[in-house]
């Protein structure tokens, strides 16, 4: 992990840091997905609030208003695009905007826009209005959050290819907090307008302490070592450092990675007995646990696989072939028992197939992806590796929005 005579990750504090980031890029954006209830609650007609308020759901199709049944085709499209096109500009504006601007920047964004976002929770507005901020700010948040994740991947990519991992590992846990966040919501009924400050103001939180990680991560002499293009210019300022540090009688990275290494078991006591109340009534939530819970755990541990081993190497022919081989799961969940069909038959009629394709499809997908954005800024000159991971970034980026394309042709033939 280190090279012959630079530092080492005392403590893992680099490892956690950029775990902490990677949580922070995509918590948000999660659990604002969640709160999709919220919206289309918000955006029913005038004449339709009292009788929605009496129900534990939206209702049928037919006493859906124009913009709640078209807030989701809204939502993908304001998210997908700008998400595309500001992780493409990432690519060709990192050099000419420092780094600190851009991380730090997103993320006091991004912060700015769940908190005003909260606010309007207590704010009475007409349902077109409302939509519209909504929109708006969705662009904003995956404008910003394109921007960062863009930046920590190119970012990563200056160290050793073993400090993506964590990154893809942090993304992949947010997506768990926001599927157990969602079947907690499902729960309880919590159908208040209020109840989802709560999903706001934890995206606040997570962001700060994104913030507060980020602040740490220059002050690392491991980070500071592979961060400097001239290795002697780490030796020279680090002599400097030491010197003030004998001076003033302090021992300022000891205490700042205990600190770190605090912050990080927040969420567990919370996780562990939520999980085990949830699967006690699985059957009455096959969809938010099928789908979204088992999809972001085994997601997360193919993820956290990369940080055990890299099998097969960045070099190895085996690699693409296994990612070209994931195709396969496309036509078994087509042949599984989704409703409503019209054309294909159902192959695997009991819903244990899906869950064991599902199984397959996230384990594989998390670490599969994790050893491509590892491996990809480490295949170019060492000058070259952060634009290498900004253009990964952008290519993972289109992959998801070709992939939402597509997935509605799929539908249609099913």
């Amino acid at each position: 992990m280190t090279t012959r005579d630079g530092p080492q990750d005392r403590y893992k504090a680099v490892w956690l840091i950029f775990f902490i980031l990677g949580l922070g890029t995509l918590l948000p954006w999660n659990f604002f997905m969640t709160a999709r209830q919220y919206f289309i609650n918000r955006l029913a007609d005038p004449q339709n609030i009292s009788h929605l308020s009496n129900q534990t759901s939206v209702g049928t199709a037919s006493d859906l208003s124009y913009l709640q049944s078209m807030f989701d085709n809204f939502m993908t499209l304001c998210s997908m695009v700008p998400l595309l096109i500001f992780t493409c500009l990432n690519s060709f504006i990192h050099q000419r905007i420092p780094q600190q601007i851009r991380i730090s920047g997103s993320l006091v964004a991004i912060g700015l826009v769940f908190l005003i976002t909260a606010i309007m929770v207590k704010v009475t507005m007409d349902p077109l209005p409302f939509f519209v901020f909504t929109m708006v700010s969705i662009v904003f948040i995956n404008s910003f959050g394109a921007m960062l994740q863009g930046s920590l991947f190119g970012l990563a990519g200056l160290l050793p290819a073993s400090y993506t991992a964590p990154i893809m590992s942090g993304q992949g846990l947010a997506g768990i907090f926001a599927a157990l966040a969602m079947i907690i919501s499902i729960s309880i009924g919590a159908q208040q307008p209020e109840s989802y400050i709560g999903y706001f103001t934890t995206a606040c939180v997570a962001i700060l302490l994104a913030i507060f990680s980020y602040v740490l991560l220059p002050r690392m002499d491991f980070f500071r070592y592979y961060s400097m293009k001239d290795k002697t210019e780490y030796h020279v300022c680090n002599a400097e450092l030491e010197t003030k540090r004998d001076l003033i009688k302090k021992d300022e990275p000891n205490g700042m990675e205990q600190n770190n290494s605090k912050i990080i078991p927040v969420h567990n006591p919370d996780e562990k007995p939520s999980v085990i109340s949830i699967f006690k009534k699985v059957y009455l939530y096959f969809v938010s646990v099928s789908c979204f819970l088992i999809f972001n755990v085994f997601d997360w541990m193919g993820r956290s696989l990369t940080a055990l081993f890299t099998w097969p190497g960045k070099d190895s022919c085996l690699l693409p072939v296994m990612v070209v081989l994931r195709v396969i799961f496309i036509p078994l969940f087509m042949l599984c028992n989704v409703q409503p069909r019209n054309h294909l038959p159902v192959i695997f009629s009991h819903d244990a197939w899906y869950i064991i394709f599902m199984i397959f499809f996230s384990i594989s997908n998390g670490y599969l992806a994790s050893l491509c954005m590892c491996f990809g800024p480490k295949k170019v000159l060492a000058h070259e590796a952060e634009t290498a991971g900004a253009v990964m970034a952008f290519f993972l980026t289109l992959g998801l929005a070709l992939g939402a394309a597509i997935s509605f042709l799929f539908q249609i033939l099913i």
